[in-house]
């Protein structure tokens, strides 16, 4: 009997340093989740915390910014306008353009805005700078730029988020076409609206001003044409309010109007 009573007490003595062990691992444990969390509670294979909520996914347009963040136009992409207050926001920017019908085209050619994509225009962002607008434009947006041997300048490959199809584009300048800078507010409609009477300077500025440019797919860019957005919006439903402040700003900047049918367009896309 004394054999077993002192087996037993040993037994016993190291239960209880399993006991403590098993205690001072549930400690830690208890410490370290105020930190980072403790494995073997629970499956957590797809990183929800205690409240079944994941971690918020990295946004789908990178590098871009809302256009309400964005007045200049120097900032990369065009980000949605998503919240309640942003919209409300967008409502009051669109709601001080004015309106008007929209003229005849006569007389217009791309020409009477300044040769593509000039580095002179004078009054706006990265003129004579020494690289083009469309590079400029092509470098603010793009991610994985490459660059033609010895330029700092010419992009020749990028990876290109497109705001108004949602489509993520390795884009290589062999196939240049593929990715088009789009004028938000067309040439053409400027014309129409009011830039037939401007001096050629002034029209120039627009043509190259970055709050005017967005590299877009170029399909939807040809789509598109000379349209305004009661006519043509990006098929991307997510980007619309953003694209219509987009508009919206450079009718304000250039003191251009829009139409009544396109004024109207704008404001439903931000909830108005």
């Amino acid at each position: 009997m004394g054999v077993q009573a002192g087996r037993g007490g040993r037994r016993e003595r190291r239960r209880g340093r399993a006991g403590s062990l098993v205690r001072g691992g549930l400690a830690v444990c208890a410490a370290m989740v105020l930190v980072a969390g403790c494995k073997g509670g629970s499956d957590d294979k797809d990183g929800a915390g205690a409240s079944g909520s994941k971690a918020p996914a990295p946004s789908a347009y990178g590098r871009a910014v809302s256009p309400l963040d964005n007045p200049d136009g120097t900032k990369p992409g065009l980000a949605p306008v998503t919240s309640e207050k942003d919209k409300a926001a967008a409502r009051k920017l669109i709601a001080r353009v004015a309106t008007k019908g929209r003229g005849p085209k006569t007389g217009y050619e791309r020409d009477k805005f300044g040769y593509a994509w000039m580095d002179s225009a004078d009054g706006v962002p990265w003129a004579h700078n020494g690289c083009d607008t469309r590079n400029d434009l092509l470098k603010r947006d793009g991610e994985n730029l490459s660059y033609r041997q010895g330029s700092d300048c010419v992009v020749v490959s990028l990876t290109l988020h497109d705001p108004y199809t949602d489509k993520t584009i390795h884009w290589t300048k062999s196939h240049a076409t593929t990715v088009q800078i789009d004028h938000v507010m067309p040439l053409s409609y400027d014309w129409q609206m009011g830039a037939a009477h401007w001096t050629k300077d002034k029209r120039e500025q627009i043509a190259n001003d970055p709050l005017n440019l967005i590299p877009v797919d170029g399909s939807a860019n040809s789509a598109k044409s000379d349209s305004g957005p009661a006519s043509w919006l990006p098929p991307n439903k997510e980007i619309r309010c953003a694209y219509s402040v987009r508009f919206a700003q450079v009718s304000l900047k250039y003191d251009l109007p829009v139409t009544e049918a396109d004024k109207e367009m704008m404001l439903h896309q931000c909830g108005g």
